[in-house]
């Protein structure tokens, strides 16, 4: 069986509140904020390993989208 990456996201969706999801597609995620957040500003993209760092591996703005599923 392939291994799934996913991914911990916190996003700035608006002046005074973020949100957390578990994601495993980034672009998918990104058009789900447009829906759901259309004021959204930026997400960051933490590894979500057994052995969590809690290093952030990525950053997307409302201009600067993810390109493809995975980082």
């Amino acid at each position: 069986m392939p291994e799934i990456k996913k991914y911990k996201v916190i996003a700035k969706v608006s002046n005074d509140k973020f949100v957390k999801y578990s994601v495993n597609n980034l672009m998918l995620f990104a058009s789900f904020l447009d829906k759901k957040f259309p004021d959204w500003r930026y997400f960051n993209v933490f590894a979500w390993t057994k052995n969590d760092t809690g290093q952030r591996i990525a950053s997307f703005t409302k201009n600067s989208r993810p390109y493809s599923r995975f980082v």
